[in-house]
């Protein structure tokens, strides 16, 4: 065995691909409570099959193409004390049972039905002895649809490579072509736990220069931030540990529940080219504004006298792994009546963001997850969860919104032309309520994904969409849409 470049163990067989340290944690600050994966809810018309779309259709499909899909494939091998991130390791035992799985919708059938199964499916975590993945078909739509629900864990995707998969899972046409069959890979040694640790120490002998230099640099870009806020009129983002609490802040408990909406994205666009200088990621941040108002109106507490701290993950790239996110802080003045003072506020707000964002570095949070010790950052995840911290301080952020760009045109899985994709990513300790967006052939589908015990009426969210729409159109003089 030989230790190869970029965090790799190499073998006369192969590589073997170690996590970034951002992947990894995601493995580390996962807790029962805090369940770290992506998900995406797919409703299928089998019109285009020519007949009911059957459970060992779908199965066969997925046997099909499981190769092609590498998070599909490969598990996890850890080190044995927790001093290194993992590696992906090819798994010679994948079985499709464990991981591909049925449930009928109870009657009748409809979205809010789907929505409270899609938040139990989602609210146990992935099983880390096998590949972390699973995909639940759900037979009993309206209509004769079938949807499907994919759940893969983050870190093993982020949103941008996630919709990648739709390009092995999906095809362009009803009939998709043949996939070639997988070649038969050469036998690879997994490293021992001697290996392991090797690499281990390896790893760790380097990390305390690497954390003088990342944490003068990290200093230099902050101070650099706080100089630029001292402008008269310069647009700023939102500030961490700054945002007010709402009665979707608090400590998590483990039941999720969804809920789901969509709007036309030409309705969408119509909007933003009626106010100068928008971008479409304005707009929507504005429509959550407004219906996050709508939700807080009607709560315990109610408005609060100050914008909310959306986290909006951006992608950045150029890294080794799957993640290639950061994160910037964008304030939702949900305190202004006004829709069109609110986007205006809005389109200003993710200037600057954007301009505080590029000046801290948009590799920072990868940076210091290279350097994150896997023991010691599981255990603090697991102390802050099972104390409630989360309900001792001011949130570090109050809603997660995401804008996951899809395919404008049609799609389709087994024959079945998909009808819609509604997209969720995890909540976080301290905020019950992730929004993730994502623009599929002609609409913009919106998930709602939410810790239970902190949104217990998710529903009330997602039925806001439409209104909140409605009166941002109007506030820019466009006519309702027919």
């Amino acid at each position: 065995m030989a230790v190869g470049r970029r965090g790799a163990l190499a073998y006369d067989a192969g590589t073997l691909e170690q996590l970034s340290g951002l992947d990894a944690s995601f493995l580390y600050l996962e807790t029962p409570r805090m369940h770290l994966h992506v998900a995406m809810c797919a409703v299928l018309d089998p019109e285009t099959v020519g007949g009911p779309l059957s459970f060992e259709a779908i199965v066969e499909y997925i046997r099909e193409r499981v190769h092609l899909v590498p998070p599909f494939r490969r598990r996890l091998r850890e080190d044995p004390l927790g001093l290194n991130h993992p590696f992906w390791v090819e798994d010679p035992d994948l079985d499709l049972i464990h991981h591909v799985r049925r449930v009928t919708l109870p009657a009748p059938g409809g979205e809010r039905e789907l929505g409270e199964l899609v938040g139990r499916i989602n609210s146990a975590p992935l099983p880390r002895s096998r590949p972390l993945w699973e995909i639940w078909v759900i037979e009993g739509l309206e209509g004769g649809r079938v949807a499907m629900v994919a759940k893969v864990h983050h870190a093993a995707v982020d949103g941008t490579t996630g919709a990648g998969l739709l390009v092995n899972l999906f095809s362009l046409k009803p009939q998709a072509p043949p996939v070639a069959p997988p070649k038969t890979p050469p036998p690879m040694t997994i490293p021992s736990d001697i290996d392991m640790l090797r690499e281990a120490a390896r790893a760790r002998l380097a990390q305390p220069r690497k954390l003088v230099e990342l944490a003068q640099k990290t200093a230099r870009a902050v101070r650099a931030v706080a100089d630029r806020r001292k402008g008269s009129d310069v647009a700023i983002g939102g500030t961490p540990l700054r945002a007010p609490r709402v009665s979707f802040n608090g400590a998590l408990e483990a039941r999720r529940d969804t809920a789901f909406a969509r709007l036309p994205l030409a309705g969408l666009k119509a909007v933003k080219d009626a106010a100068p200088d928008t971008k479409l990621n304005d707009v929507i941040l504005a429509v959550c504004t407004g219906v996050l108002r709508r939700y807080l109106e009607g709560r315990d507490g109610g408005l609060p006298g100050e914008a909310l701290i959306a986290t909006c993950p951006v992608s950045v790239g150029g890294r080794r792994g799957t993640n290639h996110v950061s994160a910037m802080f964008v304030p939702l003045p949900v305190q202004l009546p006004d829709p069109a003072a609110r986007l205006a506020a809005i389109r200003r707000a993710t200037r600057g963001a954007k301009e505080e964002h590029n000046a801290l570095g948009a590799e920072m949070l990868q940076d210091w997850a290279e350097l994150a010790a896997p023991t010691t950052f599981e255990l603090a995840s697991r102390f802050y969860t099972r104390l409630k911290l989360a309900d001792r301080h001011r949130p570090v952020h109050n809603v997660i919104v995401s804008n996951v760009p899809g395919p404008p045109f049609p799609i389709y899985f087994a024959g079945a032309k998909l009808h819609a994709v509604y997209p969720m990513g995890p909540v976080l300790e301290g905020s019950g309520l992730n929004v993730t967006v994502m623009s599929y052939c002609g609409h913009v589908d919106f998930g709602f994904m939410v810790a239970k015990n902190l949104v217990p009426d998710v529903w009330t969210v997602a039925d806001a969409v439409h209104s909140a729409y409605a009166e941002l159109r109007a506030a820019h003089g466009l006519a309702a849409d027919e």
